[in-house]
């Protein structure tokens, strides 16, 4: 997990903004199967939002705690019940924003 500096968080939750979250936390929780779904998103995407349905048993705090334990992923906002997450690409072709945090 990276430790990202203000301007960088401040960077990508702009670039944030404007998404609709592609992943949700349902009734099911935070399984492992979900956590590597998550995974393989975010290293296409770089960032992400996560949204936490109203029928889930896990807290926003619970989502984050667990992401960021079990995961490279770094959580860089939440808001209410979503989760912006980040995470630079293992492919370089695909490493848009986390070159415009390096310059940060």
């Amino acid at each position: 997990m990276e430790n990202l500096k203000g301007k960088q968080k401040r960077y990508l939750r702009s670039s944030a903004h404007h998404m609709r979250p592609l992943f949700a936390v349902g009734k099911n929780g935070l399984t492992d199967e979900w956590l590597t779904q998550l995974t393989g998103a975010i290293d296409k995407r770089e960032l992400i939002k996560v949204n936490i349905l109203q029928n889930s048993e896990v807290t926003t705090a619970e989502v984050k705690a667990a992401v960021e334990a079990k995961t490279p992923i770094t959580v860089v906002q939440t808001i209410g019940r979503v989760l912006v997450l980040y995470m630079p690409a293992s492919d370089a072709d695909l490493r848009h924003y986390s070159l415009q945090v390096d310059k940060l």
